[in-house]
C-alpha cells in the first residue's frame, strides 16, 4: 500500500513485482555510474588548464565510445527481456478470470465457475468505515489464492481503460474488442489496490481495483458463498 511522501514502490507481493524491482536497482546503478562519469567529465574540462588543441581525430577514442555504450546498452536489455519473458509466461492457470472494464466500474467473471460474476464500484467517501482507503475501496473484491497461478482476461465495453495493481508488477490496457491477457502468483495474503490507469472520462479517478489474496480454503468458502447468493 502506498503511504504519502512514498519515494520508492510498493513492497512486491509477486515474483514479477521482485523482479522488476531488482531490475530497477540494476539500471538505477548504471545510471548512477554513466552521470558521475560525465559530471567528472565536466568538472575537468571547466576546472583544468591543461588542454590539447591539436587532437582532430582518434580511432582508439571512437571505438571506445561505440563498443562502450553497446555494451552497456546489453547490460540492461538482456535483463529487460528475461523479466518480458517471465511475464507473458501463463503455464496451467488454476483459475481464469474475465476482468472487463466500464465507464466508471470493472465487472469480473471467474470463468472456471458456472455464474460467479459480480461488478465491483467504488465505495463513496461518505460510506466509509473507519480504516478504510478514501477512492481505493471497492463494494466487491476480487477475491484470489494465494501461491497460486492467476490469469486475467482484460477488455473492455466502451473505451479504453487499464487494469493495474502495482504491488503485484501488473499494468494491463483494457481496449473494447480485443482481449488482453495477464498472469500472476501472489506470495503473501492481504489486500492490493490498484486503479485504472487509462484515461476514460469524466469519472477515471473513481473505479479504483481490489485484489484480496487469502489461503486456498477461505477461497473455496468465499466462492461457495458467492454462488448460494445468485
Amino acid at each position: 500500500m502506498a503511504h504519502p511522501s512514498q519515494l520508492g514502490f510498493q513492497d512486491a507481493a509477486s515474483p514479477i513485482m521482485e523482479e522488476l524491482l531488482h531490475f530497477h536497482d540494476h539500471t538505477l546503478m548504471i545510471v548512477f555510474l554513466i552521470s558521475t562519469l560525465v559530471l567528472y567529465i565536466i568538472v575537468a574540462m571547466v576546472t583544468t588548464k591543461l588542454t590539447n588543441k591539436y587532437i582532430l581525430d582518434s580511432q582508439e577514442i571512437e571505438i571506445v565510445w561505440t563498443i562502450l555504450p553497446a555494451i552497456i546498452l546489453i547490460m540492461i536489455a538482456l535483463p529487460s527481456l528475461r523479466i518480458l519473458y517471465l511475464m507473458d509466461e501463463i503455464n496451467d492457470p488454476h483459475i481464469t478470470i474475465k476482468a472487463l472494464g466500464h465507464q466508471w466500474y470493472w465487472s469480473y467473471e471467474y470463468t472456471d465457475y458456472e455464474n460467479l460474476e459480480f461488478d465491483s464500484y467504488m465505495i463513496q467517501t461518505e460510506d466509509l468505515n473507519p480504516g478504510q482507503f478514501r477512492l481505493l475501496e471497492t463494494d466487491h473484491r476480487m477475491v484470489v489464492p494465494m501461491e497460486s497461478p492467476i490469469r486475467v482476461l482484460v477488455t473492455a465495453e466502451d473505451v479504453l481503460h487499464a487494469w493495474t495493481i502495482p504491488a503485484l508488477g501488473v499494468k494491463m490496457d483494457a481496449v473494447p474488442g480485443r482481449l488482453n491477457q495477464a498472469a500472476f502468483i501472489i506470495s503473501r495474503p492481504g489486500v492490493y489496490y490498484g486503479q485504472c490507469s487509462e484515461i476514460c472520462g469524466a469519472n477515471h479517478s473513481f473505479m479504483p481495483i481490489v485484489v484480496e489474496a487469502v489461503p486456498l480454503e477461505h477461497f473455496e468458502n468465499w466462492s461457495s458463498l458467492m454462488l448460494e447468493e445468485v
